[in-house]
């Protein structure tokens, strides 16, 4: 297995012509390497497993020197504007503190701390997990309580300070645990007589502090009620700092009183105090997540933001690896939409590295209605979902021993600071929430990767190259900008295998282009699944809650369902009312990964309605091949159901049913478990049927159906029955209603 040894990403992943896109690259040799455009094609193998690259001649091409770019991962929280605090004399500081790994090691909680030069004060947990005050004048001295916290519960810390006397002392106040836990014997306080705070210029912090070039220190866990104030005030006004509002005794003295409640679904802290301290967080952390007080009895957090006002910090979250550029590209207004990579070369042609970009069809202010005869959508938002997915890295029942077995994995597992997917935990164990593009991705490659996601749709690519038939390539994150606007210029849009992850904007837009007579081809399985939100004011960072059902690697906590980016509820469109057979026909009905099955023609097929579907194509079987598990219904699966929504005009054309036992019905499909001896609900359906204004639906209802377009260098019934529904979806010729 060759080793990877350079990688990169860019600025953006769709650009127009005449727009630019920024390569950010990282070499861990010395020297010099090569870059180069190409444009991808699909792949060219018999198997469908292969791809063709082309070089495109542009300005960018030629030599450039090497250097490694270090990322650095954990989230917190700085003033802005830190130099305008006043210098600590005397002083409390004050948080309620949820810590999720409290015996890690010392993390910082709140205050200035330069562990360069060891000077500053700061609120801190202390070796051994409990709450202490940490006073540098160019030694460290630490006063803590000896009490560890214990994990996730949540607990009052504060320490004073008198600038007069050196008197110190740390208060641990826990908060009520419920009857079964007795947390008296973390009631305690402590005292001592430390130094003053020599000078820093560190910036004031949340959840780090200052050390080397950057932070350090990281907090797992939550923070609320964050209090500075300046003077050392006693243990009965230590109390009135869990209120919202400063109390008539305090006030004088607040220097900060953050209320993290203010401004959730954006990146800005807020002081509520007049002196308006505020400031910005770095590497999202978590926000929209139950504090200290929340009640349980409010479960929307814009109904009750007084009980939302915690931030969950990791020391592993990464949104942005802050690199920086290398050399740029202004897209050449004559390029042909489609997809294309920076190709990077330091060596050996086997460690290539390729930053994928799509060139996008031109942005204009209207779009000509069906101009274009197709676009193919590429479900970048599932991409960012599953980008740079762990799970498999570690030992279980679905993927085994967990050693890598390709290239790009193996690389990941060395670097886990390029942070991880929607499918991966934190260090503390909480579910990941959000996804970003910022940083390399590196299941979004060309090759050295398995076949999903992007080298599994690069077979549909591939099919349309060899049909000769115009396109253009869009991408989810076009969708949820431009909506039905962007989609009204094709008389058909094709999906990718997998389009599992749909914000409302891009769900809403779709819907509305099917109502206008647009022609949808579902060409995946398992699609429309969950609801995102993609960041209001940060392009290219995707949200996910797990909510109260669904298949999932994780699920979010009790009141933290809704989303923290747009405020919406989260979880499976289909408990929100919106499962996708109500706008594809089908819907997820089943996974399993070992072997896939092929379609048994139905009597749907019969139906004049239908005839253009199987012209030419006299087969019972259809799709008994392909590069995933050897047939074409396989890996997730979607069925036909009048219930969960099935247009009843609908045609079921074929459905495959005689996968194997590793073919489990999704979870979302039985209220306790059952056994899986021949469950009707697990199989894939084939379906077509019109919409209002001449439009019409195709689904396949499976992952794997891409995997065998390509199948016999593409001269299978799969690649035929797909070009005759192309063929006539991108015929302007309405479909009339049955």
């Amino acid at each position: 297995m060759v080793e990877r040894k350079i990688i990169g990403y860019g600025n953006v992943l769709s650009v127009a012509p005449g727009e630019r896109i920024e390569f950010k690259i990282s070499c861990h040799e010395p020297g010099r390497y090569e870059a180069d455009i190409v444009r991808l094609q699909g792949g060219d193998d018999p198997g469908g497993s292969g791809f063709r690259e082309q070089a495109v001649a542009s300005v960018v091409s030629g030599r450039y020197p090497a250097r490694e770019q270090a990322v650095h991962p954990g989230s917190y929280a700085e003033i802005s504007e830190s130099e305008r605090l006043p210098p600590p004399g005397s002083f409390t500081l004050h948080a309620m503190v949820y810590a999720t790994t409290p015996y890690k090691g010392r993390q910082a909680l709140v205050g200035r701390w330069d562990a360069n030069t060891t000077q500053g004060h700061a609120l801190v947990l202390s070796d051994d997990g409990s709450p202490g005050l940490l006073i540098g004048d160019g030694a460290e001295h630490l006063v803590a309580t000896s009490a560890p916290l214990e994990p996730a519960r949540w607990t009052m810390v504060a320490a004073t300070f008198d600038g007069r006397t050196g008197a110190a002392q740390v208060y641990q106040i826990p908060i009520d645990a419920g009857v079964g836990l007795d947390l008296s014997a973390q009631a305690v306080d402590v005292s001592a007589t430390l130094p003053s705070p020599g000078p820093t210029s560190a910036p004031f912090r949340f959840a780090a502090w200052t050390e080397a070039d950057h932070a350090g220190g990281f907090f797992n866990g939550r923070l609320d009620c964050v209090r500075w104030l300046d003077r050392a005030l006693d243990s009965q006004e230590i109390v009135c700092l869990r209120e919202i509002e400063p109390t008539a005794s305090v006030a004088d003295a607040v220097v900060g009183w953050w209320d993290f409640s203010r401004g959730i679904e954006s990146e800005e802290v807020f002081d509520a105090s007049s002196n308006a301290h505020h400031g910005v967080t770095w590497q999202l952390p978590t926000r929209a997540v139950t504090g200290w007080n929340w009640s349980g009895e409010e479960h929307r957090w814009r109904d009750a933001p007084e009980q939302y006002g915690a931030i969950h910090f990791h020391d592993d979250d990464m949104t942005d690896a802050g690199w920086e550029t290398d050399f740029a590209l202004d897209v050449p207004r004559d390029w042909r939409s489609g997809i294309y990579a920076a190709r990077i070369r330091q060596g050996d042609p086997e460690g290539d590295e390729h930053v994928v970009f799509y060139v996008r069809p031109p942005r204009a202010g209207e779009y000509s209605k069906g101009q274009v005869p197709a676009a193919f959508l590429v479900p970048t938002a599932s991409y960012l979902a599953y980008a740079n997915y762990r799970l498999r890295m570690k030992p279980n029942p679905l993927f085994g021993s967990g050693d890598p077995t390709c290239v790009n994995d193996a690389y990941l597992k060395l670097h886990p600071e390029l942070g991880a997917s929607l499918y991966d935990v934190h260090s503390d164990f909480s579910g990941i929430h959000f996804s970003s593009r910022h940083r390399p991705l590196t299941n979004m490659r060309p090759r050295h990767n398995r076949i999903w996601g992007l080298p599994a749709d690069m077979n549909i690519i591939a099919w349309l190259e060899q049909l000769g038939i115009e396109y253009e390539v869009i991408t989810d994150e076009d969708l949820h900008e431009e909506g039905e606007a962007l989609l009204g210029r094709y008389r058909a849009v094709l999906t990718g295998s997998h389009p599992e992850y749909y914000s409302t904007a891009m769900l809403d837009s779709v819907d509305r282009y099917l109502r206008e007579g647009g022609r949808w081809m579902y060409l995946g399985g398992n699609g429309f699944y969950w609801r995102i939100a993609f960041h209001p004011t940060q392009p290219g960072i995707i949200e996910v809650r797990r909510a109260e059902d669904g298949t999932r690697a994780w699920i979010a906590q009790p009141g933290e369902y809704y989303q923290a980016f747009d405020g919406a509820y989260g979880g499976l469109w289909r408990r929100i009312g919106r499962p996708p057979n109500r706008t594809v026909g089908v819907g997820f009905a089943a996974q399993g990964f070992e072997r896939s099955a092929f379609y048994r023609r139905g009597l749907g097929a019969e139906n004049p309605r239908a005839r253009f579907v199987f012209e030419g194509i006299p087969d019972e079987i259809v799709g008994d091949f392909g590069s995933l598990g050897g047939g074409a219904s396989g890996e997730e699966i979607d069925r036909y159901d009048r219930r969960l929504g099935s247009p009843p005009h609908a045609l079921v054309l074929a459905s495959a049913t005689e996968h194997d036992e590793a073919m489990l019905r999704t979870k979302e499909e039985f209220l306790s478990t059952v056994p899986r001896f021949n469950d009707p609900k697990i199989r894939s359906d084939l379906v077509f049927f019109e919409t209002p204004k001449g439009g019409a639906v195709f689904s396949t209802g499976s992952i794997a159906w891409a995997g065998a377009l390509a199948h016999a260098s593409f001269d299978n019934n799969v690649a035929r029955l797909t070009e005759n529904v192309l063929r006539r979806f991108i015929d302007p010729t309405p479909f009339p209603a049955p």
